[in-house]
């Protein structure tokens, strides 16, 4: 492993150079990686596992999702099969399903769980509230997770570009001894950027942090309290999606992500420099306050108790679409739609 100082924290991390791909593929030569779904990271592990060159299965119900495996290039009766076959075949269980779903099928993938075989996950979510979800993994069996730091199509065309993400793993149990190996050559072999180490439970407390907050729930809210304040002064749509979404995206955003905020500071107008450095604090300082309260809101589980309950629902689909209309439909994002199909690459 090597050590990286992030900020003055001296952390272990794992890179492709310590622990290469033809390691990887030593460690699982004598595994069969059964991806169960193909929703949301289903597709993206798989497919780069396939062209890392490890062996891989999915399995998926028929219907639209199975259809779009077989376009993908999974072939039925070999590599791609109903669920209860992938299970039996597979030697490691990737559970790639949404956190209700893994409720429901776990009797099934439980007693697919022959002793010697490993459990993989990329969220902590059901093993950590596991007095809520009743996924409790047998003890004879491998735990662990590689929890990618992105979406499924993030994971799979940043491979694609040659490039990768950054993944967490964790170990919940080691049955053979080997479980560390086990979960380093998965993070490689789905494409990892480098891995950091944590446990399930910081694993699910950061990430459903991160999606309520910054990384999607947080972010909306900003977008929508400047784009609100900028149309009621007289502002256009154009121009007030311009100044709240499309020049951050478009930007800003890439530039942060190449070099860091620091050098964002420093290399825009001295005009925007002196408004974001007089500004940032009391943004801070007025947005840590709701950050606490959702930390103390995932903590307490509340947060688990709301995903399950309202997930669960047999209107659950119905019911999202609404919520998702009111986005969709909304004079900001409908703004948002127009101002993409002016962009020159679209012309």
């Amino acid at each position: 492993m090597a050590q990286i100082n992030f900020g003055g924290v001296v952390e272990n991390v794992v890179t492709r150079e310590e622990f290469p791909l033809e390691h990887a593929r030593e460690v699982l030569a004598n595994e069969t990686i059964a991806v169960i779904g193909y929703g949301v990271q289903g597709p993206g592990q798989s497919l780069n596992m396939r062209d890392n060159g490890f062996s891989v299965i999915v399995g998926q119900r028929k219907g639209k999702t199975y259809d779009k495996a077989v376009a993908d290039g999974w072939v039925p009766g070999e590599t791609l099969f109903e669920i209860e076959e992938a299970l039996e075949k597979g030697t490691i269980i990737c559970f790639l399903l949404s956190d209700a779903a893994q409720i429901e099928l776990w009797p099934t993938v439980k007693a697919a769980l022959k002793p010697g075989k490993s459990l993989y996950f990329s969220h902590g979510f059901g093993v950590t509230y596991k007095e809520k979800t009743g996924i409790i993994p047998p003890a004879d069996v491998d735990v662990f997770l590689v929890a990618p730091k992105g979406s499924g199509t993030s994971l799979r065309r940043l491979f694609v570009e040659g490039k990768g993400l950054n993944s967490s793993f964790a170990i919940y149990q080691d049955a053979s001894g080997n479980a560390r190996n086990k979960a380093i050559a998965m993070g490689i072999g789905v494409g990892s950027g480098y891995l950091f180490e944590t446990d399930f439970y910081k694993e699910v407390t950061s990430d459903l942090t991160g999606e309520r907050g910054t990384l999607m729930g947080a972010i909306q809210g900003i977008f929508a309290a400047q784009y609100e304040v900028l149309r009621a002064n007289g502002h256009s749509p154009s121009e007030a999606f311009n100044e709240t979404v499309e020049e951050l995206t478009q930007s800003l955003m890439p530039l942060v992500a190449e070099n860091g905020m620091d050098w964002m500071y420093a290399n825009c107008s001295t005009t925007a420099q002196r408004g974001a450095l007089d500004w940032w604090k009391p943004f801070r300082d007025a947005t840590k306050p709701v950050f606490e309260q959702l930390y103390n809101s995932v903590k307490s589980q509340e947060q688990a108790e709301i995903s399950i309950t309202r997930n669960s629902q047999p209107d659950y689909r119905e019911k999202l679409e609404v919520e998702l209309a009111e986005l969709r439909d909304s004079e900001m994002w409908q703004a948002g739609t127009a101002v993409r199909s002016l962009r020159p690459e679209r012309a």
